[in-house]
């Protein structure tokens, strides 16, 4: 996929001598977090929406230069990268540079988001299993090798949460095997955080539990 065919350059930054409430006027009219700012045609950062409406509109963006955001990419930025970008600084518009700083356009979160939907982690069919072990206690390979074991092939793979040493992982696979694959994973100490109908431990529980139930209540 070739981000760059998604570069937009229909905004053009603000100079830093422009006032707040030229810029105010713009967040007015675009659902943008965020506008680009520079100087003598360099970027400089983005100021964002809450502030420009905090600040004093005869100001100048120079006034308040402390506050611009200086997070952008360059146009050779791999698409996943971009996509952290916009996680790591809570933006809906990313400002991409070529050589010296120089200000090409912006990337639109939405943009990039349906690029990944395009990718086979969501396109194909599949299934997806979620599970968690110590964050140091897992290992990639180990978890490709859970599952191509099982004879399955992995649609995709990712670590969705990190929290008290414990690390989550989301895969995607196909739908073949997928019993098999998560009593293996409960066999090398994963917990499987997802729930599949096919999960006969997990159906074996449930009727203990109901058999249980039955037996206290006589």
């Amino acid at each position: 996929m070739n981000l760059q065919d998604y570069i937009i350059n229909d905004i053009t930054p603000f100079n830093v001598d422009a006032s707040i409430k030229e810029v105010q006027v713009v967040f007015n009219q675009l659902t943008y977090s965020h506008v680009p700012v520079k100087k003598d045609g360099i970027y400089l950062g983005c100021i964002n929406e809450t502030d420009a409406y905090c600040f004093e509109g005869e100001n100048t963006l120079q006034d308040y230069q402390y506050s611009l955001e200086p997070f952008f990419v360059r146009h050779t930025t791999n698409w996943l990268d971009v996509l952290e970008a916009f996680a790591q600084n809570n933006s809906n518009i990313m400002p991409v540079l070529g050589k010296d700083n120089k200000y090409i356009g912006y990337y639109e979160l939405g943009d990039v988001m349906n690029l990944f939907n395009d990718t086979p982690f969501l396109s194909e069919a599949g299934g997806i299993i979620i599970v968690e072990k110590g964050i140091h206690d897992y290992s990639f390979s180990e978890i490709c090798q859970i599952i191509e074991s099982n004879d399955t092939k992995i649609l995709g793979v990712f670590i969705s949460k990190l929290e008290n040493d414990i690390m989550q992982a989301t895969i995607k696979i196909g739908h073949a095997g997928m019993n098999a694959i998560v009593q293996t994973f409960r066999r090398y100490s994963y917990n499987v955080v997802s729930s599949h109908e096919e999960d006969l431990f997990v159906d074996d529980l449930r009727k203990r539990s109901n058999y249980l139930d039955k037996y206290l209540n006589m």
